[in-house]
């Protein structure tokens, strides 16, 4: 996927390359040594825990958990992704996605069989990444992951509307305010994120003149009483693992494949890459510990992510672990604070961060204009799909399902197949071009001339490859077609793959 966001060069930054790992990534320990990249990264962590909580508190309502107990899981899932994750600077907490999963399963069973489920979730995860299979992220198509950057910049300004839509007119000075800092003071320095200057100057402007606006604390409970270990409170029987398996699987590859397209974003925002397999198992662990630490799981927060590198222009895990010790001191002893934070200024930053989320490139008419029109439809449906359900999960799998369909339709009339009859007319020989597979080879049996040819037939495969099953199915079927008239057929070209392929098969597909 194109890169949409410029990386801004980290100040301090020596020019020779060894001040990155051969993967593109920042070392930590230059952060450590170098004051101004310290005080980036940490003012990065600081604004995206301050954007993180309003998020966090609404999904643990629907997930059915208490906002702290949400709050105290993704202070766990942050800290523990920042030193055993794959993607440097990505934001781990307690998200949307999962809370949705979790949500039918709390409604009939309760809360006590969350934290089975979360443990359970996280073995998965952990089975999945040391199995390798985080590598499938390779499969997922360009447009699908552009229709998925551009449904999560929807998805993200649509759930800002509800804090600018209804509210007090004190809101709407404050909201202006934000988007002015945010977006002109960067023009002037860079030394502090606009966000951070913008929300401690609105917070401060709302107390001292006692501005009747919603805050933070009026989206949930933020008490600051820390809860300790999780209890297990039900039986550990063959029953709870009927209850809690459907919905851990489904919390497990939701979880995977938001935190898995969210790295993949920020290798192309940072020009660096990830481990894949690493941030899979790495979260696994980091979801048991937040269940019985915390309560819920998690996976990475895509908008927050975009705060952290984009905005606060973070590369490293410092920023991370200053999140989740900063969201800490402000669930332990900074909630009164906290809970005075008008939700008006996270809204016009988060609004921000989707403006810039959407690649606004892929919808311009002139590149709509030169986009296959598969493509273009994949990107709209990923899109659309996502929106509506707001499961960037599922949009994601409908988008990558009708890729493939599209694909397989389009290279299914890739075949070709050239017939030439030799002067003598004793031996016709055919030649078929082109990759065989269940879509291009279904219609391979209709391609030969049975009842006009001769008794000897060659079919030259030196042009193609036989791939699956049904391809072979298909040319069997040929070779009795041919056995009814009195023909012989031979098969000729097979490169060694499909010769063994097709020696393996053949003879046991047909009945």
């Amino acid at each position: 996927m194109r890169a949409r966001v410029a990386v801004p060069q980290i100040p301090d930054a020596p020019a020779s390359s060894a001040y990155r790992l051969p993967n593109g990534q920042v070392p930590v320990r230059a952060v450590l040594r170098r004051p101004r990249l310290l005080l980036t990264e940490s003012l990065a962590g600081i604004v995206t825990t301050l954007a993180l909580i309003p998020e966090v508190i609404s999904f643990s309502l629907i997930s059915g958990v208490g906002p702290d107990v949400a709050l105290l899981s993704s202070v766990v899932l942050a800290i523990v992704m920042s030193f055993l994750g794959g993607r440097p600077a990505m934001v781990t907490a307690a998200a949307g996605s999962v809370a949705l999963v979790l949500a039918p399963m709390v409604q009939a069973h309760g809360t006590a069989y969350v934290l089975p489920a979360v443990l359970l979730t996280g073995v998965i995860q952990i089975a999945f990444g040391l199995g390798g299979l985080a590598k499938l992220i390779r499969y997922i198509p360009r447009s699908v992951m552009i229709g998925f950057v551009n449904a999560l910049g929807v998805l993200i300004f649509v759930a800002q509307l509800q804090h600018v839509i209804d509210v007090p007119w004190q809101v709407y000075p404050l909201f202006a305010v934000t988007l002015l800092i945010v977006i002109f003071l960067p023009r002037l320095t860079t030394a502090v994120p606009a966000p951070l200057v913008a929300i401690v100057l609105v917070t401060a402007a709302a107390v001292v003149f006692g501005m009747n606006v919603p805050t933070v604390g009026d989206e949930g409970s933020v008490s600051g009483v820390l809860p300790g270990l999780t209890p297990w409170t039900v039986p550990f029987d063959l029953e709870t693992l009927r209850i809690i398996a459907p919905t851990a699987v489904a919390a497990a590859l939701v979880g995977l494949l938001e935190s898995l397209l969210t790295a993949k974003l920020v290798d192309d925002m940072t020009d660096s890459r990830s481990a894949k397999g690493r941030e899979s198992w790495g979260l696994g662990i980091a979801n048991i510990l937040a269940g019985a630490w915390g309560g819920v799981a998690g996976c990475a927060m895509i908008g927050q992510t975009v705060v952290n590198v984009e905005i606060g222009r973070a590369r490293t895990r410092v920023s991370t672990v200053v999140a989740g010790l900063f969201l800490l001191l402000l669930i332990g002893v900074l909630s009164p604070v906290m809970a005075m934070i008008p939700m008006a200024a996270l809204a016009a930053v988060m609004m921000i961060v989707a403006l810039r989320t959407v690649d606004w490139h892929s919808v311009r008419p002139a590149t709509l204009r030169r986009m296959p029109v598969p493509e273009t439809l994949v990107m709209l449906v990923t899109v659309a799909v996502t929106v509506i359900t707001s499961n960037l999960a599922t949009g994601v799998g409908v988008g990558v399902l009708l890729a493939l369909v599209l694909f397989a339709r389009r290279i299914a009339h890739v075949v070709h197949v050239e017939r030439q009859l030799d002067p003598d007319g004793t031996v016709v020989r055919y030649r078929v071009l082109g990759p065989l597979f269940f879509a291009s080879s279904n219609d391979l049996v209709d391609q030969f001339s049975y009842v006009d040819d001769p008794v000897r037939v060659e079919i030259d495969l030196s042009g193609s490859h036989v791939w699956d099953a049904s391809s072979v199915a298909a040319l069997d079927a040929v070779t009795t077609r041919y056995a009814k008239h009195g023909a012989t057929v031979d098969l000729i070209g097979l490169n060694p793959h499909s010769a063994a392929f097709h020696t393996r098969l053949s003879g046991s597909l047909n009945s």
